[in-house]
């Protein structure tokens, strides 16, 4: 039985969610995003709550359940007060910066690594190493990280490359510190 789909969804003031034709659309302060319902999942708004029901029992139907709820209420996160990832780059002579709307980075290449933001995302360096991803739809954000880490994953021996910042990288040590120095 699908827990998340059953927890009720609240709708904080300033944010307005319509349920037409198997599509949500939730408007607030920060912009608008819409949310696709699947057929055999309903969407009930009574008040300032939201509720999510399923039409039968169906393990794939329950999986819509969860994900559903936990969509509509992603969508109304973002659109109160968004959300945001911050990545750090580790290494010598690696670095970012801006150019127009999207980041350029180098990161141990021949060449310089150019990543364009999905159109509802903001992308900003404060400084060489540190990017931040910003927007509304948590998915596009994510994607973007994501997009911007696989340019130079952290390696294990040196923990070099582009991170998640705060996330923990578990160290190797080299063949020479295995062997015992000979």
């Amino acid at each position: 039985m699908s827990r998340i789909g059953l927890k009720v969804i609240k709708i904080p003031a300033g944010v307005t969610v319509d349920v037409n034709n198997g599509v949500a659309l939730v408007k607030g302060p920060k912009g608008s995003l819409e949310v696709k319902v699947p057929s055999v999942i309903s969407v009930k708004i009574e008040g300032d709550e939201i509720r999510c029901s399923r039409a039968n029992e169906e393990k794939h139907t329950k999986q819509l359940h969860g994900t559903t709820r936990a969509n509509l209420n992603d969508a109304i996160v973002g659109v109160t007060s968004g959300f945001k990832k911050e990545l750090v780059i580790v290494g010598i002579g690696y670095r970012a910066q801006m150019r127009g709307d999207a980041i350029v980075m180098n990161v141990g290449y021949s060449h310089e690594i150019v990543i364009k933001p999905e159109p509802t995302v903001k992308i900003s360096c404060p400084s060489a190493t540190e990017v931040v991803v910003e927007g509304l739809s948590k998915q596009a954000v994510g994607q973007t990280a994501a997009l911007i880490r696989g340019t130079r994953e952290p390696e294990p021996y040196n923990g070099k490359g582009v991170m998640y910042k705060g996330e923990h990288i578990i160290r190797k040590e080299g063949k020479r510190a295995a062997s015992g120095g000979k």
